[in-house]
């Protein structure tokens, strides 16, 4: 679907956003499409959300899958769970930081397991 496309079918409802198509790059027009916000807003966002950087090519901006989640996510807080701005980007960086802690600690586990079984090998061959 083309954005001119996207821009003549209807505007989507806050719970029905359309499905993200298989695509690296998407245009400031096509995440607002997706997303159900309008580009201006996207630009404050970016303002406002650190977490949000599309990359900027020649003046234009290029959203990744990533970015579009973000955006998703913070319309979700904004537009459906009443957060404020600042509410919005505190629960930003709780939910990262305890993905963060969640990642940290599943390789702190695989190593001690790693370490356990290292051990439990030696005492096996001390026994025998």
């Amino acid at each position: 679907m083309t954005l001119n496309q996207m821009r003549k079918s209807k505007q989507p409802s806050d719970k029905q956003l359309p499905p993200i198509p298989d695509k690296r790059y998407f245009t400031i027009g096509e995440v607002g499409y997706l997303c159900g916000v309008k580009p201006h807003v996207l630009r404050y966002w970016e303002q406002e959300f650190s977490r949000l950087k599309p990359v900027k090519r020649r003046g234009r901006r290029y959203y990744q899958l990533n970015d579009l989640l973000i955006v998703r996510q913070i319309r979700k807080l904004l537009y459906e769970d009443g957060f404020t701005i600042e509410g919005a980007r505190s629960q930003l960086m709780y939910n990262g930081e305890e993905v963060s802690k969640v990642v940290q600690t599943g390789v702190v586990l695989k190593k001690v397991i790693v370490d356990l079984e290292n051990v439990l090998q030696k005492l096996k061959m001390e026994e025998h």
